[in-house]
């Protein structure tokens, strides 16, 4: 029997910005030059982004003493502070979206025997799986897995793992749940790689139920079909995710969208074989260039990348939860049919793919 996605539920912080805001806030902070605020208006504005959510209520310049000082100028909370605010905040995001996911499924807390976490933007243990299983309800027996520090493409491996579950054990309800808060590890910087991550990232949290019962919930959704990934040639040097004293930091070179551009077309072409390429695709908007590069370089027609662009407007770049945002339009779109060609980009640089149909 095919697995199936047979929901997919989402959730973002009630704190939602502007693009316009927050380009005027990073623009104001003490220190700024002409030039650093020329590049920072034009990567902001660049970015494809209307408004993003954030975990941080003071984000934008309304004073909260952590993140931002009286003045409205950004504070350096240490590595630790950060990671107490996503202890606090993670568990709750991704139950909300899990609890979504499973009333969308049309099943219980009990039909669920297998927990997939994902997240790359903080750690604790017991982690997000075991605050899951006591947030939700779930059996205390059920099998927990946990991908950390993949970046933006973990979401597919995490499929990719709740498919082989699925095949091995016919009758397992796997829970797959992202979550991810980049605006904690905001920075005060005129970096150009700083003002980068800054245009781009923001939090939510996505979950997915995957199974291979045709009985278990409501009929539908989208079938996984095979799954690749891909070490590009170059680029371990410019998507680059560690952790430093005052929260993680992000490289990300301006390499990333030329080197996605140039490495696409080889890759795309091993994953479809002789395979005609589908006519819709899934792409994780790591920002607009990227989008723009992979459609010029599948020479994809400007609605292929339609639900992408959708997502990176609404919601910005929420790390690994993003494509299953875009899985969700798909998903509920009447007018996606047939297959559906899935990417995403992590450190490396990575390339994951997913081939998936809509079911009937």
């Amino acid at each position: 029997m095919p697995t199936r996605i047979a929901s997919i539920g989402t959730s973002v912080p009630p704190t939602s910005l502007s693009q316009v805001d927050l380009r005027d806030f990073f623009a104001a902070q003490p220190g700024r030059d002409r030039l650093a605020r020329r590049y920072i208006s034009a990567a902001f504005d660049a970015a494809g982004i209307d408004s993003r959510s954030t975990a941080i209520s003071g984000l934008g310049g309304t004073p909260d003493g952590v993140f931002v000082a009286e003045d409205g100028s950004l504070l350096r909370p240490t590595t630790g502070v950060r990671n107490a605010l996503y202890r606090e905040a993670a568990p709750r995001l991704a139950a909300e979206a899990a609890r979504s996911a499973v009333a969308e499924a049309a099943i219980s807390a009990a039909d669920i025997t297998h927990l997939i976490s994902v997240s790359c933007t903080g750690f604790f243990a017991p982690g997000i799986d075991y605050h899951l299983i006591r947030d939700l309800g779930l059996r205390p027996t059920v099998e927990r897995s946990h991908l950390g520090f993949i970046g933006c493409a973990a979401a597919l491996p995490a499929l990719r793992l709740a498919t082989q579950i699925t095949q091995a054990q016919p009758d397992a309800v796997v829970l797959v749940v992202c979550v991810e808060l980049c605006s904690l590890h905001v920075r005060e910087s005129s970096d150009p790689e700083q003002i980068v991550a800054s245009s781009v990232f923001a939090d939510g949290a996505a979950a997915a139920v995957v199974t291979a019962d045709e009985q278990v919930g409501r009929s539908g959704g989208l079938l996984l079909d095979r799954f690749a990934s891909a070490l590009t040639d170059e680029g371990e040097s410019d998507m680059v995710w560690t952790i430093g004293d005052h929260g993680f930091e992000m490289r990300l070179s301006a390499e990333v969208p030329r080197i996605i551009g140039r490495e696409i077309r080889d890759a795309v072409d091993k994953f479809l074989g002789t395979e005609e390429p589908p006519d819709t695709w899934a792409v994780h908007p790591g920002g607009r260039s990227v989008l723009d590069r992979v459609e010029n370089g599948l020479n994809l027609p400007a609605e292929a990348l339609a639900a992408s662009r959708t997502v990176l407007r609404d919601c910005g770049n929420m790390s690994s939860a993003t494509i299953l945002f875009i899985l969700r339009r798909m998903m509920a779109d009447p007018t996606v049919t047939g297959s559906i060609a899935a990417l995403a980009f992590g450190p490396g640089l990575t390339v994951e793919s997913a081939l998936l149909r809509k079911a009937l």
